[in-house]
């Protein structure tokens, strides 16, 4: 049974509150809570991208898999042999307890997919029997990284039949709602798709994803800018701008509450999308300048770099047809 702490911090965690996670105190190391909540701790580190700090709070002498599976995720390129040693021990691992293995799972497929290697991000997180909420929730992330979104709902289905109360199931689902803008399993980043599907600004529901995010904003235990964010986005495609404006104001304002830039990438590219199609040009200007200098490999910026490269390419080929002259 998780205790009532652990499960805050699980909540803090899922819901992208990661700030908050930052300056956690730790129960005492003989305390069940200790290992998990010093993980989500650490986990918080690697999700602003602060692997320095995630590593420095990391026991190195540790036995434990899971906590072994986040240093070796904070070592980037140089943790994945050790990551696949890891997937392949807890194969015939009968003493380490289940949520500890599907950790190890998730953090080497964060690691495969940040490498490129999504296939092997794919198989490691594919299982015969039945998926943990965390791999289901990420399997079908990437799936839909991958244009199936047919996948992706047929990976969450079951899973949330199973838990339909687990937030990171319910915050996947509104993922999925969000991409294919209808009813999700129950009937990057999605800021390109924003950029250029306009067509889908035309007042969908996004039911899941609009319910799950006004549910999650209005807890009063929960300060989280990711939600915002997410809300921001759902709002950007129902068209409603001067909303999305506001919850992504206010994300900023609890970034810069909790000095903590590392946060805002995608706060920053969403607002580049919002005041884009408030035919704000200056303003957007302003902000893809900021997008451009402070995250340079934010997703927004690589799909419209691909763009521009491309249209040069395609207009160096292009040669303008000689004036028409006219015959008397």
């Amino acid at each position: 049974m998780t205790s009532p702490d652990l499960y805050f911090i699980k909540q803090q965690f899922t819901l992208g509150a990661y700030p908050a996670l930052l300056s956690l105190t730790l129960p005492d190391d003989s305390s069940p809570d200790y290992i998990p909540s010093l993980l989500y701790k650490a986990r918080a580190h690697l999700a602003l991208g602060d692997n320095t700090s995630a590593l420095a709070l990391l026991p190195t002498d540790t036995e434990n898999i899971a906590l072994r599976a986040a240093a070796a995720l904070a070592r980037g390129e140089q943790g994945l042999e050790t990551l696949r040693d890891l997937c392949v021990e807890i194969e015939g691992d009968d003493d380490s307890e289940e949520w500890e293995k599907e950790t190890v799972q998730v953090l080497a497929a964060t690691a495969f997919i940040n490498a490129g290697e999504i296939e092997e991000a794919l198989e490691t997180l594919r299982s015969e029997g039945k998926i943990g909420d965390e791999p289901a929730a990420l399997l079908s992330q990437v799936y839909l990284s991958l244009a199936r979104p047919a996948l992706a709902q047929k990976v969450l289905a079951p899973a949330l039949k199973a838990n339909p109360d687990a937030l990171v199931l319910q915050l996947a689902e509104s993922a999925i709602s969000l991409v294919t803008g209808s009813q999700g399993t129950s009937g990057k980043s999605f800021l390109p798709y924003l950029l250029y599907h306009h067509s889908h600004l035309t007042g969908e529901p996004y039911a899941p994803a609009l319910s799950f995010y006004n549910e999650q904003v209005a807890n009063p235990s929960i300060s989280s800018a990711a939600l915002l964010v997410g809300r921001a986005v759902v709002r950007i495609l129902r068209g409603e701008l001067s909303a999305a404006q506001s919850d992504l104001e206010e994300a900023e304002s609890i970034l810069s509450r909790a000095k903590c830039e590392q946060g805002s990438s995608d706060m920053l590219a969403a607002m580049v999308v919002a005041t884009g199609l408030s035919a704000k040009k200056g303003e957007a200007d302003q902000l893809w300048s900021r997008l451009l200098q402070q995250y340079p490999s934010h997703p927004l910026v690589a799909d419209i770099g691909a763009k521009e490269l491309l249209f040069d390419e395609c207009a160096s080929k292009f040669e303008v047809p000689p004036r028409a002259v006219t015959v008397a």
